[in-house]
């Protein structure tokens, strides 16, 4: 869970299009990561590098992607009115 916290907020963070990197000793990062983009709609391109107890994954963010709330990365976050300005 840690770790899709640290996401969302690095998420936050960047300009849409941009590529975050994130490196993890837990062997469910692959699953959750992936879950979490599917929720949120940014785009997991899987893991780049691997070392014998680390792997790091990359992450595309979206600019039409789902903001997930501040309490939890599974929870949908607040409405963005803008949104809907974005995608027409």
């Amino acid at each position: 869970m840690h770790l899709l916290i640290e996401l969302r907020r690095l998420i936050e963070r960047i300009p849409p299009g941009s590529t975050v990197y994130l490196t993890a000793t837990d062997p469910a990062a692959p699953l959750d990561l992936a879950a979490w983009c599917h929720f949120t709609g940014h785009h997991y391109l899987g893991p780049v590098s691997t070392t014998a107890r680390r792997t790091t994954y990359a992450i595309k963010s979206d600019v039409s992607a789902r903001r997930a709330c501040d309490a939890s990365p599974w929870c949908p976050g607040p409405s963005d009115p803008d949104a809907d300005q974005r995608t027409r």
